[in-house]
């Protein structure tokens, strides 16, 4: 099966579903992404804090793609499997005026800039950045995309920097390596585009930055026909070492609309994957599921999850018979 490459200089600005595809592959091909991180290659490893003051705002946030999924039509989900993700070895993380929870209380420009150690052992998990070495505060690493997402269905050019229904900055510290994230395909090739590395961050993102970094990163690309539930971005991952979930999303300008969309899409996956009536759906969601406040800075936009453990889903052999992977 065909592996494809897409470099770093391979990006665009806007999601857009009139920008011709860089790429064309089949369903269930794999293609490996050498990313720029969000500033577009504006800081490095050497930036004082007045590159921040220096931003061109309008080259942030550029997304690698896109790539044009054979097979893929309006109606259809994009299956995409993340399997590597590499890091560089140095990331930044900002406080820019007029971003993030609290930027009325921190107009002043921030950076830091991070060594990242130890990435030999991302896959165990023995990888990290110090805090503060003094104070012995160390932060593991875990690194994903922030971006990730298909063209709009709509017409014209929509900015990269808040998520949509149809992915883009969903910011989601749970697609890591191993996770798959589905997708809702509105445009005849899906066209999906990637980027904003990042190598740790929490849920929310309330500064309006992680630890930013170019990333090579490697996904498998898989039409599928039979998730007709797939309305906003769906994922599953390990979050923690010894629970799996799996995730709907709302995504939104009104978050208590947004954590009302995520628990409905949950009840919709579990009646359809699982046979559940929609009330004994709704009390599963109550005693076991998981809000989560995964993106709460990128305007206008909000992204909540709705995280299922599977090991309340029945046993594995129990749960093949039906299609909620």
């Amino acid at each position: 099966m065909s592996i494809h490459t897409v470099r770093k200089e391979q990006c665009h600005l806007a999601w857009d579903h009139s920008i011709p595809p860089i790429l064309r592959v089949n369903s269930g091909e794999t293609v490996t992404f050498d990313c720029l991180d969000a500033s577009n290659g504006q800081i490095t490893a050497s930036s004082t804090v007045d590159a921040i003051k220096n931003l061109v705002f309008s080259q942030l946030d550029q997304v690698n793609g896109p790539i044009y999924v054979e097979g893929a039509q309006p109606g259809d989900t994009l299956q995409i499997d993340v399997l590597s993700v590499k890091p560089a070895d140095w990331g930044w993380t900002a406080s820019i005026p007029g971003f993030g929870l609290l930027a009325d209380e921190f107009p002043e420009p921030a950076l830091k800039i991070w060594k990242l150690e130890a990435l030999d052992e991302l896959q165990s998990g023995g990888a990290f950045a110090w805090f503060d070495e003094a104070k012995s505060m160390r932060i593991p690493l875990r690194p994903f995309c922030g971006e990730m997402g298909v063209a709009p269905g709509k017409p014209g050019a929509f900015s990269t920097i808040p998520p949509y229904a149809t992915g883009g900055n969903i910011d989601t510290k749970h697609l890591s390596a191993r996770s798959t994230l589905y997708l809702p395909v509105e445009v005849e090739g899906a066209l999906f585009s990637i980027g904003d590395g990042h190598a740790a961050q929490g849920d929310g993102e309330v500064c309006g930055t992680a630890i930013e970094t170019p990333m090579t990163v490697s996904v498998r690309l898989t039409v599928r026909k039979d998730r007709p539930y797939t309305t906003t971005p769906h994922f599953t991952t390990i979050a923690t070492s010894s629970e799996e979930f799996y995730t709907t999303t709302g995504v939104g300008p009104d978050l208590r609309e947004a954590a009302r969309s995520a628990v409905r899409n949950m009840i919709e996956f579990l009646g359809t994957a699982r046979d559940l009536s929609r009330i004994d759906a709704y009390l599963l969601c109550s005693v076991a599921g998981d809000l989560r406040l995964h993106e709460v800075v990128d305007m206008p936009n909000y992204v909540v999850g709705m995280m299922m453990p599977k090991s309340v889903l029945g046993t594995a052999e129990n749960r093949a018979t039906y299609r909620f992977l």
